[in-house]
């Protein structure tokens, strides 16, 4: 492997992104109208270059600086995902993974399948503590919470059969980053000095990658990490094999052997991504193309607005007592359903097609009752604990391809575990999978078969990533972090566009509710100021909580009128950004 670099890459140079506080010229927000409560903050940007929009700034602007230069959406989305591996290490990963779908400008569309796979020793009964007695802290905080990372994999494939860029462009601006540093903003320098009081007490090299030598880093401080820049230069220089053999792949195998963890280099030389048929629905004349297992955010997407689009929505108003009760009846039916089918369609026999179908909505809408709120019971239909640390991205091109891209390590800063020499974090995904067989609670545990640990299965997910097209044309690109609310956000966002006829910025600013059928209640954002919409709720005998943030959507939107592509940075994450590709550069650094 050559020595790491000494200089900026052309990319990091170019646009100053190693210095966090440099500002990007942005187009200003517009007005929305008095009925959406949440205020819009932030810079959106319109454009018909193509542009990025993430939960980081300076990675929307790497992958911009791709588009620029003359790389397609899928370029762009990788670069922008390596970037938030470096400058987004809460949920931006290596060691994780995640999903991407990608709609391209004749309409077709596919996804790629990076979700992480239990690793070959694994089992059912493998989350248990010395005393054999089933143990969340080894399941979700421990090298046993491990599962083998997929975001590389998932990179290199995309890339292979979709990318239009050489590769070595599309890791360096990361290599850059990590080896040059950045200013440390004051959330990211905050969230650091919380992990090191925690979990990360136990992993030195976690305490030395996130500390300022055994003291916390302030904001305004540069955070260089030599360690991480010479693992992305392996992968810049060897693809996917610069993670999964050689000095990477014996670096994390070291690691799981001195932590007691399963995952072994034959776990990682035989990692697969998987390229997989795209979910697909309709909803008020747009098309809904979304992820399918082992996500189930798709499936129960499609499942929710199949029920809700037999209903007047509109006329009850966003905010209403009515909507919102219409809208949990819906939430509380698709996720029973997700609890009980979904897994990895590798290992199980899902019912997509009824699940997904008109017919199967029209069952479950029946049984609403319009004033009354329905019953979640136990037996056997619960759900595991899921994050909400993840990340999502959104990225279209000048030509109209679009990418959704959603990935995580699961918990924030995954399993606290930094590889040490390698430099950055492992995931905790193995949490995802059912604890027990037959272990069932009221607070969410779950013991059906579906989703139960097996070598190499993958985990059930709520990521979401989604596109909407409408007459055939591109409309928005969206998606969210925030575990189990993902799907319902991603609901929200759909809904608020296609049935309320909002703007993106509109939609993305209105209020959130969120209900996953246990525990059964309705959990409203506190944007939601009007005590009689809750006490009408009441009233029909739900559960209402009040309070914090649902999600945090970095999303695109095309404007019907001028077709120009909207980016709408999610005013509930302080260090997102939308980042438009200045010109079309010509194709200097495009594969011939």
């Amino acid at each position: 492997m050559g020595a790491v670099r000494t200089t900026l890459s052309p990319i990091l140079a170019a646009t100053g992104l190693f210095l966090a506080s440099c500002a990007p010229p942005a187009a200003a927000p517009s007005t929305i109208e008095p009925s959406v409560n949440r205020e819009i903050v932030g810079q959106v940007v319109r454009t018909t270059a193509g542009l990025v929009v993430s939960q980081n700034e300076i990675a929307s602007r790497v992958g911009a600086r791709l588009l620029e230069d003359g790389g397609n959406a899928v370029d762009a989305a990788i670069a922008t995902g390596l970037a938030l591996a470096v400058v987004h290490p809460t949920a931006g990963n290596i060691g994780g993974g995640g999903f991407m779908v990608i709609r391209f400008p004749d309409g077709t569309a596919t996804t790629f399948d990076f979700r992480e796979k239990a690793p070959l020793a694994s089992h059912s009964e493998m989350f248990v503590d010395e005393n054999g007695e089933y143990s969340r802290d080894v399941q979700a905080r421990s090298h046993i919470a491990v599962g083998v990372p997929g975001t590389v994999a998932g990179f290199a494939l995309a890339h292979e059969r979709h990318g239009q860029a050489e590769w070595a462009g599309l890791v360096e601006p990361a290599v850059g980053l990590a080896e040059e540093g950045f200013v440390l903003t004051e959330s990211l320098a905050t969230s650091f000095a919380n992990q090191i009081e925690g979990q990360m007490q136990r992993y030195p090299a976690s305490l030395e990658k996130f500390s300022n030598n055994g003291v916390p880093y302030q904001p305004g401080d540069l955070w260089v990490q030599p360690d991480l820049a010479r693992t992305l230069e392996r992968i810049m220089l060897e693809g996917r094999d610069g993670f999964y053999t050689g000095e990477t792949a014996r670096l994390i195998a070291e690691e799981m052997r001195r932590g007691g963890g399963l995952i072994t280099e034959a776990d990682l030389v035989r990692y697969q991504s998987v390229e997989r048929e795209p979910i697909r629905g309709t909803f008020n004349g747009y098309d809904i193309i979304s992820m399918p297992p082992p996500s189930s955010g798709g499936i129960a997407l499609v499942e929710m607005l199949n029920i809700l689009e037999g209903f007047d929505l509109a006329p009850m108003g966003q905010e209403s007592a009515e909507y919102i009760h219409h809208v949990t009846e819906a939430q509380r039916l698709a996720y029973r359903d997700r609890a009980h089918y979904v897994a990895d369609t590798d290992f199980v026999d899902v019912p997509i097609e009824r699940l997904m179908s008109k017919e199967y909505a029209a069952e479950l809408r029946a049984t609403i009752d319009p004033l009354r709120a329905g019953v979640s019971k136990v037996g056997n239909i619960t759900m595991p604990y899921e994050s909400m640390e993840t990340t999502h991205y959104s990225v279209v091109d000048q030509n109209g391809m679009a990418v959704s891209v959603t990935y995580t390590l699961e918990s924030g800063y995954g399993s606290k575990i930094t590889v040490p020499g390698a430099g950055f974090l492992l995931n905790n995904e193995m949490g995802d999978f059912n604890p027990w067989p037959g272990l069932t609670s009221e607070s969410g545990q779950i013991g059906t078969e579906p989703n139960l640990a097996r070598p190499e299965q993958r985990m059930l997910s709520s990521m979401t990533p989604t596109i909407l097209a409408r007459d055939g044309e591109l409309a928005a690109v969206i998606g969210s972090p925030g575990g189990r609310t993902i799907i319902n956000t991603v609901l929200h966002l759909t809904l608020n566009l296609a049935e309320f006829g909002m703007t993106m910025e509109e939609a993305n600013a209105a209020t959130r509710t969120h209900h996953q059928w246990l525990p059964d209640e309705i959990n409203i954002e506190e944007f939601l100021d009007d005590p009689s919409v809750v006490a009408e709720l009441e009233a029909m005998g739900h559960t209402v909580d009040v309070g914090g943030d649902q999600g945090q959507a970095q999303t695109i939107g095309v404007d019907p009128a001028t077709g120009e592509q909207v980016g709408v940075p999610d005013s509930r994450s302080s260090d997102a950004g939308a980042a438009a590709a200045a010109s079309e550069r010509g194709a200097s650094s495009i594969r011939s």
